[in-house]
């Protein structure tokens, strides 16, 4: 027998593939990958307790779900119940290339409140059209039967009935499997982080036209909008600043401070004589110059370079602007 396991990399995910391969399945990974969620932390689990893993990109099919997801939102823009019934889907329509037979996943009864609970479960797995083929072993004895279990595929009594948001039965049979590297349960899907959904919900009520670039740019830098067209990114680091360079493209403003250290920064859209000194005040206040010196700041837009002179200003001055 061969199951394919919806793989985020988790303790719960490494857990049910362990419980799985205990009873002589043979199990093969799978990592849905977008914009949002990166397979980093999958493909570091995977290695670690020799599981194959496939990582496919689902972006194309993700991002109508996400504008417009049937069982609205969590927290931030995550489309969970819908997410989830998407890749269940894909996942069984791979079971016949993967010469699979059934699908597994890490999702405990209860854990998060939205898509963890006996109706959304219940929901996903129907809707996906894969209801009988899909096993939470985890909380299997907390859920209807699977046709897995039915068939004698698996056996359900070294199934789990784990249920709530604890982590401590977890983590215990963790030990036993001898398992002592996993990541901590947060920090996986970036539709669940406050201030990138605040900055993604700006740029879709702003650019519905939008390009896989600009949701790349959510997630460095501070972000400040001018107005409807014009948006300015501000490097916070090293790494910010490297990250905003490997994003820019044609029609966009670049301003960098020339005798200090400071921030890139990035301007999109037309930018009126006015909005130049503004992004030119503010590229000097995120650097190293002293409040009100004037500096030199050297702008770059295609294939055009200029200066301008700018002053830094406190930055509560331009918090009312801030995503």
């Amino acid at each position: 027998m061969k199951a394919l396991s919806l793989f985020s990399g988790g303790l719960d995910s490494i857990l049910s593939v362990k419980i799985i391969e205990e009873q002589g399945v043979d199990v093969i990974g799978i990592f849905f990958e977008t914009s949002f969620f990166s397979s980093e932390k999958a493909a570091h689990s995977a290695h670690y307790i020799g599981l194959p893993l496939r990582v496919i990109d689902i972006t194309d099919k993700f991002l109508p779900i996400m504008l417009s997801p049937r069982h609205g939102y969590g927290k931030g823009l995550n489309p969970c119940i819908d997410c989830h019934k998407l890749m269940f889907k894909i996942a069984g329509e791979m079971l016949k290339e993967e010469g699979a037979d059934f699908i597994i996943s890490g999702e405990v009864l209860g854990q998060r409140p939205m898509s963890q609970n006996l109706r959304s479960l219940t929901l996903i797995s129907h809707d996906s059209g894969f209801k009988d083929l899909i096993l939470r072993p985890l909380s299997a004895h907390r859920l209807p039967e699977t046709l897995p279990e039915k068939k004698g595929w698996v056996m359900r009594k070294k199934l789990l009935g784990l249920s709530g948001r604890s982590r401590k039965p977890q983590i215990e049979l963790a030990k036993t499997f001898g398992i002592k590297e996993y990541p901590a349960p947060a920090g996986g899907c970036l539709l669940t982080d406050v201030a990138f959904s605040r900055r993604l919900k700006d740029l879709l009520s702003c650019d519905p036209k939008f390009l896989l670039r600009d949701i790349e740019l959510c997630k460095w830098g501070r972000h400040f909008r001018i107005n409807e067209e014009v948006k300015i990114i501000v490097g916070r680091d090293q790494k910010d600043n490297r990250m905003i360079t490997s994003l820019i493209k044609a029609g966009d403003t670049v301003l960098t401070v020339e005798s200090f250290p400071g921030p890139t920064v990035l301007a999109t859209g037309e930018l009126s004589s006015e909005e130049i000194q503004l992004a030119a005040s503010i590229t000097v206040s995120y650097s190293d110059a002293a409040i009100s010196q004037k500096v030199t700041v050297r702008l770059k837009r295609d294939t055009k370079y200029w200066t301008v002179l700018a002053a830094g200003r406190k930055k509560s001055s331009f918090q009312q602007l801030m995503i």
